[in-house]
């Protein structure tokens, strides 16, 4: 197991229980042990996962797969 953690800007405006769905659903994408928007920053995510078992890529397109427009800052 190889964990890594990568930041993503969301560019779509969410309410808070968007937010918690759209950590949820990512949580539930293989590979991903964590997911978490900042409360002061709504717009940052930080998501935590397994190299091995996922990618960046896949995690991005998990997010598009909700209709989110994301992308990757750090």
């Amino acid at each position: 197991m190889h964990i890594t953690d990568m930041v993503m800007h969301v560019d779509n405006n969410l309410e808070e229980n968007s937010r918690r769905n759209v950590e949820s659903k990512l949580t539930g994408q293989k590979g991903v042990i964590h997911a978490h928007f900042n409360e002061r920053r709504p717009h940052l995510m930080l998501v935590s996962y397994d190299t091995e078992r996922t990618s960046s890529f896949e995690i991005l397109s998990g997010m598009t797969g909700q209709l989110l427009c994301a992308e990757r800052v750090g």
